[in-house]
């Protein structure tokens, strides 16, 4: 399949990206805005998606599109803070990324205005800032294209992908106060060798997100990358699906709602944010629009 944004699929994560996020302004001067958007994005190096209310502003639909649930667990709670569009800028340098940022932000203005931005980066080979490696049960390859991309369906939807975005701000401090023993029963791996715990506890994360005990299984392709603004940190969750029920069904049994076991990462972390997007394939190198009724 090659009319999908590459930058989806593209491993390993970027050095650095810029998660930018957009809120609708002027409906009126959405069509201008969006054609400036496709001059300006190729899928890899910067990938789009459109949030629920901006395919309705646009009086068209996705079918599996909607906005991201908040979600009250087993005393844990994701919010939900859903925008219109969202941009992930691939790159390998900071001040690139800013310039490119701002080109973007100048050519959707006035349609949309940038309320949100994150700086994410690759630590070490791809680690979360609390050592472990993240995204060791990825797919690859043909798995993670059937996983990650709407394999059928209408012109236009084919290629395309949904994403689910979370920033979860860690406590490093409490974390790292932790015996080893401890923070491996919350991972349920090993951080000396990645290895997973035969023995971990039922709520270790390894456990909780399974991908294969889902009925049906719920494999998504994850992107995510660490963040740091000030003293505060933590991830910048990314997950690709065909469809969202993947990543919902993870994160109804993360919240203790499947049996009223909560996942043990959020004793040393909360999510922040959250929103849903859907990733338009490509046409001729461009961002294919026609299911938005565009192009």
């Amino acid at each position: 399949m090659s009319h999908y944004q590459p930058g989806i699929l593209a491993t390993p994560v970027p050095l650095q990206a810029r998660h930018l996020f957009f809120a609708l302004e002027s409906i009126e001067a959405l069509p201008a805005a969006l054609d400036n958007l496709m001059q300006l994005v190729d899928g890899k190096s910067a990938v789009v998606g459109f949030g629920e209310s901006l395919v309705k502003a646009l009086h068209a639909s996705v079918d599996g599109l909607r906005a991201f649930p908040v979600m009250t667990g087993v005393g844990v709670d994701n919010p939900s803070t859903q925008h219109a569009l969202w941009c992930w800028l691939h790159g390998i340098d900071r001040g690139e990324l800013l310039n490119r940022s701002h080109a973007i932000e100048a050519a959707l203005a006035p349609a949309l205005r940038l309320v949100q931005m994150n700086e994410t980066f690759r630590h070490l080979t791809g680690h979360d800032l609390t050592g472990y490696e993240d995204g060791t049960e990825n797919p690859h390859d043909e798995a993670a294209v059937a996983a990650a991309l709407l394999g059928e369906g209408a012109e236009g939807l084919v290629g395309g992908s949904f994403a689910a975005i979370q920033q979860w701000q860690h406590d490093l401090k409490g974390f790292r106060a932790l015996p080893s023993h401890e923070t491996d029963n919350i991972m349920g791996r090993r951080l000396s060798d990645n290895e997973e715990l035969d023995d971990a506890p039922i709520s270790a994360h390894v456990k909780r997100t399974a991908q294969e005990s889902f009925a049906p299984e719920a494999f998504v392709v994850r992107r995510s990358m660490p963040w740091i603004e000030g003293d505060r940190a933590g991830l910048m969750f990314l997950a690709f699906g065909f469809s969202l029920d993947a990543f919902e069904a993870q994160l109804r049994r993360m919240s203790g709602l499947e049996d009223g076991i909560t996942d043990g990462l959020y004793r040393i972390s909360r999510p922040i944010t959250g929103g849903y997007y859907w990733c338009p394939p490509l046409k001729d190198g461009h961002l294919d629009l026609r299911a938005l009724r565009i192009g």
